[in-house]
């Protein structure tokens, strides 16, 4: 189907050929007639074509129009489509170019759907065209924060002006991933490294929404692209070394931290030297964090993950969790003994008795800290049934270390809850 013939409608036509017995009689003979036919198409033309001219959909049902598009005229408009698509507007302008921002969403739900529900439709010439408008659409540098001193804690983030197009770019690529006929051998060419670099960096958005996109994003590459599973793990492992020990902001270490409990799970035994070492030398680390309590959690589940894998690596994360302890942050302290009870319910008895008593010992301090949330916390132990078992096959280690805090804080304690 022709450029033109899809403004001159069937109707129009008709209409036209109705109409030239009388424009022949007005405009007297073929000259005039044939300047009038030229003139009403660049008129159509012009009234109909605009920027965004998305009126034709991907596909129409058999039922309305039986002479539907052959798939290779689809194939063309949804490439069409997603040229079009490429196009960007400016959002933190709330007046201008409103119609054509409305079309670009309404035609980027349109190619979402297309996706979602047919088959055959990624073959081999749609993947540059829609990695393209992906990357066209989602692939731009980060705003800095309005806010310097902001605390992802204390202050409400900066959410995506461009949000309405860019959730359904997400939702696209989405789709496209998931789709039955995905097939990563055609798709490496144009999801490689530089993509998921540029895909890592925007983990570092204000916006949650946008980040919780990313994470089921990066997890369904990592899936499908074997080739890339080492080079994500390096990158993020890079991520969070600056993390620690250079910018100490990163809006998003929860989702990746979220993303990597899935993969550790998925490690096979026994663990490779490079996974033992990134967690000694980069999950261990990033306990240290200001903003610890916004992915302590994560946090927290990966390590397990780890000792579940490998029982030996217990004795080490111990102390150094230890080695690490908040001496000033009594709500770190209270983090740091909620991940000590739950790495306690994992923990073998062998690896229990090599690290008891440096672990006690500061369990005896928590005990005795006046701020009573701490001392409280650290009491929960006796609470836990595995826990309390452990104590009991190793009382005669145990109790010299906690009797004489236990004791204290019975008598002098200044909340009385406490005890």
């Amino acid at each position: 189907m022709s450029y033109i013939g899809r403004f001159l409608s069937y109707r129009t036509a008709q209409i036209l050929i109705f109409f030239l017995p009388f424009l022949e009689f007005f405009f007297g003979g073929g000259g005039g007639l044939l300047f009038f036919f030229f003139f009403f198409l660049f008129v159509c033309v012009l009234l109909n074509c605009s920027q965004f001219d998305f009126s034709w959909p991907l596909y129409e049902s058999h039922n309305k129009n039986p002479l539907h598009f052959r798939i290779s005229e689809q194939q063309e408009l949804f490439t069409q489509k997603l040229q079009q698509c490429c196009m960007l507007f400016d959002f933190l302008d709330s007046v201008t170019d409103l119609k054509s921002k409305e079309i670009k969403r309404a035609t980027l739900n349109e190619l979402v759907d297309y996706v979602s529900t047919n088959r055959g439709v990624l073959v081999e010439p749609a993947y540059p065209e829609i990695t393209n408008m992906i990357c066209t659409n989602i692939f731009r540098v980060l705003p800095p924060s309005d806010n310097p001193d902001f605390d992802p804690e204390e202050d409400e983030p900066t959410l995506e002006a461009a949000w309405p197009h860019i959730q359904l770019v997400y939702e696209f690529l989405l789709r496209f991933l998931e789709n039955p006929d995905f097939q990563p051998s055609i798709a490496k060419r144009y999801i490689d490294q530089k993509f998921v670099l540029q895909l890592l960096e925007l983990f570092d958005s204000e916006d949650p929404r946008e980040r919780d996109f990313l994470k089921t994003i990066l997890h369904r590459i990592y899936g499908k692209f074997l080739g890339l599973r080492a080079f994500i793990r390096k990158q993020i492992n890079n991520i969070f070394l600056r993390f620690i020990y250079e910018t100490e902001h990163f809006n998003g270490v929860a989702e990746l931290l979220e993303i990597l409990g899935s993969i550790i799970n998925g490690f096979a035994l026994p663990l490779k030297a490079e996974h033992k070492q990134f967690l000694m030398k980069v999950l261990i680390p990033l306990h240290t964090a200001k903003g610890l309590a916004l992915f302590h959690a994560q946090l927290a589940y990966c390590v397990v993950q780890f000792l579940e894998k490998d029982p030996t690596l217990t004795e080490p994360v111990i102390r150094g969790l230890l080695k690490f302890w908040p001496k000033t942050c009594s709500q770190k302290e209270v983090m740091f003994l909620g991940e000590i009870e739950e790495i306690l319910d994992v923990i073998e008895p062998t690896q229990f008795k090599k690290i008891q008593e440096p672990l006690f010992k500061q369990i005896s301090k928590c005990v005795t800290n006046p701020h009573f949330q701490v001392a409280e916390r650290a009491l929960y132990f006796w609470n836990n049934e595995y826990i309390l078992s452990l104590i009991e096959e190793n009382i005669d280690k145990i109790l010299p270390i906690m009797f004489g805090s236990l004791y204290r804080i019975s008598k002098e304690h200044w909340n009385p809850y406490v005890p």
